[in-house]
């Protein structure tokens, strides 16, 4: 099958060019033309045909599914055959006349062989690049089309005009002379041009919903249109006001340029669609193409603004004039040109100091922390005209979006740049390109780097107000639920206890004044005396929960001393003390956080290590107070999950800016190592001097 669809590709080819070539001898054997009648032909019929057909052949040989290669090739055979019907009829009217037969009736598609043309062109365009409609409702679209064409063939073979217009007067023998050949003639025009102008606007269509490969197919297209469009703009517009012979050529040459790169274009597209830098080949078509446009343009306005105000045209003083100041506005306007469409195609990647100086003046204007991380995505995606960014925070070992501008595209992944500060990754910036499968180029990659450490400091800062805000409600609700705490246990049971003792010493007054009874009222009293120690012993373990009282009473020292003496009665572990002689002062939080920490290893020693020997060490290690708690009991289990001792140690130590650790005492596993570290605070508010000293105790 798809030998088959070679031979008849390539075949259809040869038709092609073998019609081109017959033209060719027709139009040397004509002794009216002119050099530019010979570049008229080869441009606009040879050149047109060989490419089309060329392509065409190409593209269907090995892609025989897609109508594309096929519809091409059908171009180039309605162009080679437009050619040699023109040669053919111009001989057999002007250079020899009558010694060619059918000459008359090839002179019947003189006014309407251009229609099937540019329909074919119109159905290209529509359906490149893959051989469909861009949707549903284009057939409509296919179909009106369709039917313009055919009646504009109709309507265009029915004029009442001449075959040629060379000096034939010889009429069309079909045309109806009641017809307004101008104003019918002017509308077939108006609709075949639009017909072609929704075409390619179905190609922006296809662009705009357009991501990877298709993608890339239809910036090659585009992009050789957008040449051609400037040309055609430059010959129909300019020239009329010019009337300037280079301004003629040099727009027909652009606009042809685009026309035989039009092919070309679709061929790479489908077979090679990553041959070439297709942004590099757009940037250069879009910045020559202004250019041409704006000198064309310049050169129109001189001439046509100064010969009218002079009452002078096509002076060869104002041409010079012109021509003069075209060159010396060709080279800043070249750049001027260049840096629009760069910045148009990749943003502001070569203006860095501006992107920053603008992300800088914008994050001093942000109040909020998530107002600030918005506005570094929001300026990234705008300098480098990205479709989405994204910035994650680093929470534990998990990353969570907090703040993205844009749409992320469906397919394709992210470039993640890590964000740093002080050396350690704080953040992800997460960037869509331009377009799928897109690489950022070195201008990226360099403004991205200096972004992205500006955008370090600001995810830090934002780290640190989140995590300052996190403690503030921690500290407010262990506020609060402490308070309920010690609301509940005044209330539901010192309280009622005290009410009971209130009763009982009426009752025993009672007794004592009204019966005499001083036995009953004796034994009621002891008993009230009971009751009230108890009541006493309750009010002191209350404020031992909130502070230790042997830390007021001997210090942090001394206090855990006495509680190392304690376990060592009550076990056959012997414990021992060591501490510097002289303490810093410490805050009332520090010395409650290293007491607890110390009474909870010391109690898991007791309860749970089965050791011989626990050393408690205290030692001061530059702006930190170390505390170790060493056992050479059984050690840590494996896989045994932290309990609510081991969880409240670490939660204290870092509470208060420090870290609590509990590791192996050996590489064998055996024994257990409880290390805390704090920092100590250098400001001493809230911190006194221990009553007790240091020392060491065996």
């Amino acid at each position: 099958m798809r030998l088959r669809a070679s031979r008849l590709a390539w075949l259809l080819c040869g038709v092609s060019l073998t019609l081109t070539a017959l033209g060719t001898v027709f139009m040397f054997l004509d002794s009216s033309f002119s050099v530019g009648h010979v570049f008229n032909y080869w441009v606009d019929v040879a050149v047109m045909s060989v490419a089309f057909s060329t392509v065409g052949a190409v593209i269907a040989s090995r892609r025989p599914g897609i109508s594309i290669g096929w519809i091409m090739c059908a171009v180039g055979i309605l162009s080679g055959l437009r050619g040699l019907r023109i040669q053919y009829v111009i001989y057999a009217f002007v250079t020899a006349p009558g010694a060619l037969p059918g000459a008359e009736t090839l002179a019947l598609v003189t006014a309407w062989d251009w229609v099937p043309y540019v329909a074919l062109l119109v159905f290209l365009g529509l359906l490149f690049p893959d051989g469909r409609l861009p949707g549903r409702r284009w057939r409509l679209f296919a179909w009106s089309a369709g039917a313009v064409t055919s009646a504009s063939i109709v309507a265009l073979a029915i004029l009442p005009q001449p075959f040629l217009s060379i000096g034939s007067t010889r009429r069309n023998p079909i045309g109806v002379e009641s017809i307004d050949s101008f104003a019918v003639g002017g509308s077939v025009q108006a609709a075949m041009y639009s017909l072609a102008l929704v075409s390619a606007a179905s190609l922006f269509v296809r662009l705009r919903r357009a991501s990877g490969v298709e993608r890339r197919q239809l910036e090659w297209v585009t992009s050789a249109g957008a040449v051609a469009a400037v040309g055609a703009m430059s010959n129909r517009a300019v020239y009329p006001v010019v009337e300037a012979g280079w301004v003629w050529w040099s727009s027909y040459v652009l606009m042809m340029a685009g026309l035989v790169g039009i092919p070309v274009a679709m061929g790479v597209a489908i077979l090679k669609h990553r041959l070439f830098d297709i942004d590099l080949v757009i940037n250069r078509t879009l910045v020559y193409a202004a250019l041409t446009a704006c000198v064309v343009g310049l050169h129109a306005l001189v001439v046509g603004g100064f010969g009218a105000l002079f009452h002078a045209r096509g002076g060869p003083g104002l041409s010079l004039f012109a021509t003069g100041l075209v060159a010396v506005s060709f080279a800043p306007l070249r750049y001027r040109l260049q840096r629009g469409v760069d910045r148009l195609m990749y943003g502001e990647r070569d203006e860095p100091y501006r992107v920053l100086s603008r992300l800088g003046r914008r994050l001093e204007a942000a109040l909020a922390p998530d107002a600030a991380l918005s506005t570094i995505v929001e300026t990234v995606a705008q300098a480098l005209k990205l479709p989405h960014a994204a910035i994650s925070l680093k929470q534990g070992d998990e990353f969570a979006t907090v703040a993205e501008y844009g749409t992320a595209p469906r397919a394709g992944e992210p470039v993640v740049l890590s964000l740093m500060h002080g050396g350690e990754e704080v953040g992800r910036l997460l960037l869509s390109p331009r377009a799928p499968g897109e690489v950022f180029s070195p201008s990226d990659q360099g403004l991205l780097e200096d972004l992205a450490r500006q955008a370090g400091a600001t995810v830090q800062a934002v780290r640190l107000t989140a995590d300052l805000q996190r403690s503030r409600e921690k500290l407010v609700t262990a506020r609060e639920e402490e308070r309920r705490r010690l609301r509940r246990d005044l209330h539901d049971d010192l309280g009622p206890r005290l009410a009971s003792l209130t009763l009982k010493q009426d009752a025993a007054r009672r007794l004592l004044v009204f019966c005499g009874d001083t036995a009953a009222a004796a034994a009621l009293m002891a008993e009230l005396k009971g009751q009230t120690r108890d009541a006493v012993a309750d009010i002191r373990r209350l404020a031992y929960e909130l502070r230790p009282p042997t830390l007021d009473e001997m210090g942090l020292v001394p206090a855990i001393r006495e509680g190392a003496a304690k376990h060592e009665a009550s076990s056959a572990a012997v414990f021992s003390v060591e501490a510097p002689d002289a303490m810093p002062p410490l805050s009332a939080a520090s010395e409650v956080a290293l007491y607890r920490i110390a009474q909870e290893a010391m109690i898991n020693v007791v309860r749970h290590a089965r050791a011989k020997s626990c050393a408690v060490r205290l030692t001061l290690r530059g702006g930190e107070l170390e505390l170790e708690v060493l056992d050479d009991g059984d050690g840590i289990p494996n896989g045994r999950r932290a309990g609510i001792g081991l969880s409240s140690m670490r939660e204290r130590a870092a509470e208060l800016g420090g870290t609590c650790t509990v590791t192996p005492a050996e590489p064998s596993g055996s024994g257990t190592l409880v290390r805390a570290r704090l920092p100590l605070e250098t400001s001493g508010a809230g911190a006194q001097a221990p009553p007790g000293g240091g020392g060491a105790d065996a």
